[in-house]
């Protein structure tokens, strides 16, 4: 599990994808990907989470807890306890955003990162990304790859801050409008370069977000 700030009083928090969540992402593959090949049934979304070289993971909304720091503190790294936690189920609507991502030998292929309508450009889907090369790296990915519509220059733009080019592209890729597809790739997630930049990106995320939670005060 991870936790992030997204306002006073409220968190969000990333967990491993559960059969229960579909209904919720499903919508939000909706929102995110309207017509795309992207929007899957719940079925093979199913399907996928029973496939061990898939991994899905949500960001879900949460109040304050009774929880302290400390104890949060005292905990073991969240990359320890990202597939072997305990929570309480979820309530309606409060997934606000999903990635997925599959392994192809030391290859992390992201499948999707979609944000609910509302909830974009809170800082939701960088911390998605964060969350998926940081899980791709614990399951020894050596590279993370992509593709992502030609016109998207914004996610484009947040793929190219975190370390990915442009390795090609894909003709006539997306069959709802026949737009082209680039393909972008990081280099070695494991090597000293790739990792210095990574965790000062990290740290300028975090430190974002609680500035604006200092602005909503």
């Amino acid at each position: 599990m991870v936790e992030f700030q997204l306002m006073e009083g409220v968190h969000y928090t990333v967990h491993p994808m559960e059969y229960g969540d579909i209904p919720q992402v499903a919508q939000i593959d909706r929102e995110a990907f309207p017509g795309e090949w992207a929007t899957r049934s719940h079925s093979s979304y199913r399907q996928d989470l029973d496939n061990s070289s898939i991994r899905y993971i949500v960001a879900c909304t949460k109040k304050d807890s009774s929880e302290s720091r400390e104890q949060i503190a005292g905990k073991p790294p969240w990359f320890r306890r990202l597939f072997n936690h305990e929570r309480s189920p979820r309530t309606p609507e409060d997934i606000i955003g999903f990635g997925g991502f599959w392994m192809m030998m030391r290859e992390a292929h992201i499948i999707a990162i979609g944000v609910r309508d509302g909830h974009r450009r809170l800082g939701v889907g960088e911390a998605l990304l964060i969350t998926t090369i940081d899980l791709a790296a614990t399951l020894n990915a050596n590279v993370v790859t992509l593709e992502v519509r030609a016109s998207n220059e914004i996610a484009q733009t947040l793929y190219r801050k975190y370390g990915f080019r442009v390795m090609g592209r894909r003709v006539r890729y997306y069959s709802s409008n026949g737009e082209d597809a680039i393909i972008m790739s990081t280099d070695d997630i494991s090597s000293m370069p790739f990792q210095a930049s990574f965790q000062r990106l990290k740290r300028g995320h975090a430190q974002r977000q609680a500035k604006n939670l200092a602005r909503v005060r």
